[in-house]
């Protein structure tokens, strides 16, 4: 049956349980209808043993010496009507006087199990004989002063198995034929739903799906996690544990139980996908997408795709930094090409003193901000970004001022450099955008980055148009732009993640046309891991 069908597998399956069953209950109602049986022909024997016993011509023959001539007749006349299949009468001298075998009639008897009838006991024996087994009844003949003459033994022959089957034979035949047609047409019906509910796939064709989808996952470079709707896994793919530094086979049980924050069950309850979001889960920040499974729009589980940020925070990390310094170098180039142009013409008209003093008063200027970058901001990345930004300030006739004060050294416990680089980056492009529709020729962003043993702290603020008041609840919420042609509203959402993935609190304040002040605090302690769900 190795490649036999799976329709015909069930078929022969459960039509083999049918008649099997079927065998079974046969046997049973055999059993059950031979002792209903067995327990009829003894009342029968008895009842026909105690009619015998009370017939006048039979107790008064039973005491003449050829008294079977008298008994045998009304004896077999009896037997006939009730159905016996013998009568055997026997006075105490054990001589029979009635017998089914003529022969034996006048002989003497030598039952093993007639002793206790001669002692006037009325019972059963079963006993087997030339006619087969059968149920016997013993009772004493009594004279008129009940003085014991004789004894009556009946003998109804209990019915074999092959016996019953030959009386139910029409009843048999029926239920067979009837079971057996309907065994066929249920086994059939269950074989193609099973089939139908298999995609019509045979079990090795399942067998093989499972296999290469399973070596797929496992293969992956990504992690994936999937649960059905009861939150029970049932994918945990080796990248999985190997990003979570778990080890076992967890397919089977719920979520929870393995990982407290993978935060898929949320995906079960409110039936929406989440994509590229930054959480973190058993104390790793990873890249997460996480996707709702449905079947003919019934949800039946969620999945769960992501990687270890470490990973894509290398890669990120670099060319973030390479981008700012390319975007601060171009700046400078332009500026220089500009200021050289300047120094040029002034030269050309023959004042060289003005040209040589532009120079040193360039030089002098980028020798500070580079030398107060290189001292201060103690990350390249981060001293990369405000060079290009303080550029970017200058092309857009905006001043980009730089507290004296600031100070940066090290990265809150739950950050990283690519945080930082979004978060300042955005802060600063969100200020840059609040003065396209602003008339002032005073247009100014202050940064301050501070920092300490316990706190660090980035402020922004800057004195353009401001943010509507109707619009600050909403500030945060991806997708949402105050200006619908330039924004992409994702902005001030990726700086609010990182600063809860930094356990930082952030305060705005804003007023129209005054302008709005960002200030974001991070505690520089570690905290305790916190399991989310």
């Amino acid at each position: 049956m190795g490649q036999l069908p799976i329709r015909w597998k069930i078929m022969i399956l459960s039509y083999a349980v049918v008649i099997f069953s079927l065998l079974i209950g046969g046997i049973v109602i055999i059993a059950n209808i031979q002792q209903t049986e067995e327990k009829d022909l003894q009342i029968r024997a008895m009842n026909t043993a105690r009619t015998v016993a009370e017939v006048s011509d039979v107790k008064n023959a039973v005491q003449q010496p050829r008294g079977w001539e008298i008994i045998n007749p009304v004896v077999e006349e009896i037997r006939i009507i009730n159905d016996a299949d013998y009568i055997v009468v026997m006075n105490m001298e054990k001589i029979r006087y009635s017998h089914p075998v003529r022969e034996k009639i006048g002989t003497l008897s030598g039952g093993e199990d007639e002793e206790a009838a001669f002692a006037e006991h009325i019972y059963f024996s079963k006993a087997k004989g030339e006619l087969g087994t059968v149920i016997r009844a013993f009772v004493p003949i009594k004279d008129a002063e009940l003085n014991q003459i004789g004894v009556v033994v009946v003998g109804n022959k209990i019915p074999n198995i092959l016996d019953i089957l030959s009386d139910l034979r029409n009843a048999i035949v029926l239920i067979i034929a009837l079971t057996l047609v309907f065994g066929l047409v249920g086994s059939l019906l269950l074989a193609n739903h099973i089939k139908n509910q298999m995609f019509h796939l045979e079990p090795y064709e399942i067998k093989r799906m499972h296999e290469e989808r399973t070596a797929t996952f496992h293969s992956m470079n990504e992690g994936v996690i999937a649960i059905d709707n009861k939150e029970i896994i049932t994918i945990f793919n080796e990248k999985a544990k190997k990003v979570f530094n778990v080890r076992g086979q967890f397919v089977g049980q719920p979520i929870r139980s393995v990982l407290k924050d993978t935060r898929l069950p949320e995906i079960v309850e409110k039936n929406e996908a989440v994509y590229n979001e930054e959480i973190r889960v058993s104390g790793k920040v990873i890249v997460s997408t996480r996707i709702p499974i449905r079947k003919d729009e019934e949800l039946i589980g969620a999945v769960a795709i992501f990687q270890d940020r470490t990973e894509v925070t290398k890669l990120a990390e670099e060319l973030t930094g390479v981008k700012n310094f390319v975007e601060a170098l171009r700046v400078q180039s332009h500026e220089h090409m500009n200021k050289l142009h300047t120094i040029a013409g002034l030269i050309q008209l023959g004042k060289p003193e003005k040209a040589l003093q532009l120079a040193y008063h360039t030089a002098e200027e980028q020798e500070n901000v580079t030398s107060f970058l290189n001292e201060k901001i103690q990350n390249d990345a981060i001293a990369g970004l405000l060079l290009s930004k303080l550029g970017r300030g200058k092309e857009l006739g905006i001043e980009v001022v730089l507290d004296p004060n600031s100070y940066f050294a090290n990265f809150p416990p739950e950050l990283d450099q690519h945080d930082f680089v979004v978060l300042l980056g955005n802060l600063i492009e969100n200020a840059f955008g609040s003065f396209e529709h602003v008339e002032t020729d005073a247009k100014r962003i202050d940064v301050s980055i501070e920092q300490s043993e316990g706190v660090c702290a980035i402020l922004v603020e800057d004195n353009g148009s401001g943010i509507k008041e109707e619009h600050l609840p909403k500030l945060y919420e991806k997708g949402f732009t105050a200006d619908k042609t330039a924004g992409t509203g994702f902005g001030l959402y990726l700086v609010k993640q990182i600063v809860e993935m930094g356990r930082g609190q952030i305060q705005v304040s804003s007023a129209p046309n005054e302008g709005t002040s960002f200030l974001i605090t991070f505690p520089m302690e570690a905290g305790d891991e916190q399991d989310g769900t």
